[in-house]
């Protein structure tokens, strides 16, 4: 009798993770990163290249979170100077506005254009597209979906790559 209440809770715990997986899964961006094994005067090892579109991806997430709860303290994992300043900036004109504004972001298409010789930088284009959302004191005012072009500079610190640059641009 317990090794079959036992198999139960398993194949019970093995359904729900496997639906936990399904709406990660739903919620994550289309994402194609154009192959760069040599962007600028130096070799992007396929380990780096993994790690600045990992890392880069969850600037968004953290971005998502950050304008959404109205907290700057939220970009300090994934951003740092100049983008991290105007991001903070804005989360501020937002508090004072009652406004939230929520991303959600569809696609990426990811092209690295340089790593720098010394590797302190590396530059992408990413052709992106979401949705964004405002609300003034937590009612809806407006939803957009967003196609545009980002110039992204990224610098490595101690464990991760953060953005230094989010410029969108002209496409």
């Amino acid at each position: 009798m317990k090794t079959l209440q036992l198999t139960r809770c398993c194949a019970l715990v093995l359904v729900c993770m496997s639906l936990a997986t399904l709406v990660a899964s739903a919620n994550l961006p289309a994402v194609t990163v154009a192959n760069a094994d040599f962007v600028g005067p130096r070799t992007l090892e396929s380990q780096t290249k993994e790690a600045v579109v990992r890392d880069y991806l969850a600037a968004w997430q953290s971005l998502n979170q950050a304008m959404g709860e109205n907290n700057p303290a939220l970009l300090d994992a994934d951003f740092t100077g100049i983008a991290k300043e105007k991001l903070s900036g804005t989360i501020g004109d937002q508090q004072k506005l009652g406004l939230k504004t929520h991303y959600r972001d569809r696609k990426h298409d990811i092209r690295l254009v340089f790593y720098s010789p010394e590797g302190l930088s590396i530059e992408l284009l990413d052709a992106v597209e979401y949705d964004v959302q405002v609300l003034d004191h937590d009612r809806l005012q407006a939803t957009q979906h967003v196609r545009t072009q980002y110039l992204v500079v990224l610098t490595p610190t101690e464990v991760r790559w953060k953005v230094r640059i989010l410029q969108s641009t002209p496409q």
